[in-house]
């Protein structure tokens, strides 16, 4: 199991961020390589479930908390990707906390997983400040 909790600041109300950060089916705008589609539910509660393709690797997801403007939590659902995760919105901060169970080979491609979710913060923070 391994943990990791990036955030990015931005200058957008919380309201507008949770908006942008929940809007899963544009995500690919902003989540390097990903496509994003909501596959059961609504996608804005819990139980809801969402199915993000990060190249190529499915990454099922189930919503275990819904909680606007501050907090979504989900729980991992797929063969390689298994755990939880938490989008939250604290002031006028996105943060984003992985708890993976990781498979043998993650040593290798974690500075190149962490150097992707970084990226994709700082382009989030851009996304979030235009979003509509």
């Amino acid at each position: 199991m391994t943990e990791l909790e990036l955030s990015v600041q931005v200058a957008a109300p919380p309201a507008t961020i949770f908006a942008a950060m929940s809007d899963w089916e544009r995500q690919s705008e902003w989540v390097i390589g990903t496509k994003v589609k909501i596959v059961a539910g609504d996608g804005q509660s819990a139980g809801s479930e969402i199915d993000a393709v990060t190249f190529g690797v499915s990454d099922r997801m189930r919503i275990t908390r819904w909680d606007p403007p501050h907090a979504v939590e989900v729980e991992h659902l797929g063969r390689v990707v298994r755990g939880t995760g938490v989008f939250a919105v604290r002031g006028s901060r996105f943060v984003w906390t992985e708890r993976l169970e990781v498979p043998f080979f993650y040593p290798l491609v974690k500075p190149l997983f962490v150097l992707m979710l970084r990226r994709s913060l700082q382009r989030f923070a851009r996304f979030a400040e235009e979003y509509r």
